[in-house]
């Protein structure tokens, strides 16, 4: 997966911080004013995002009304599997990751792990 373009992101993070659903108009309004953006720049990367499958959308009167398919998590675990592609040694870099997490990071791993495991049928340690 490739990252988000800068206005991919920015678009995103207004969307994932809405508290309902999100008109074109309420995100261009929301977007950074600089660089400024056409309606329709805004409407073309909405409309990828949601051919991407990361917005939903509804139909409200003559607009849609847009909302997140997927979470800020989502996004961030599919670039950390992407970033996994670009190594021979997965384990490897997966140790090193895992060396820059606090303790709490740490149990949270540590409880998703035994929970994987559990989940196929293996016992937990």
């Amino acid at each position: 997966m490739r990252p988000f373009g800068a206005l991919e992101a920015a678009i995103m993070k207004v969307v994932w911080s809405a508290a309902e659903p999100i008109t074109i108009r309420e995100i261009k309004e929301q977007l950074p004013q600089q660089p400024e953006r056409a309606y329709t720049t805004v409407q073309t990367v909405v409309d990828i995002l949601y051919r991407k499958g990361w917005l939903g959308r509804a139909r409200d009167g003559k607009a849609h009304r847009y909302v997140p398919s997927r979470t800020r998590d989502d996004y961030t675990a599919a670039l950390l599997g992407a970033a996994l592609t670009t190594t021979t040694d997965r384990t490897g870099a997966l140790l090193r990751l895992v060396g820059t997490m606090n303790d709490a990071e740490v149990a949270a791993l540590r409880a998703a792990l035994d929970a994987a495991t559990t989940d196929r049928g293996s016992p937990a340690p």
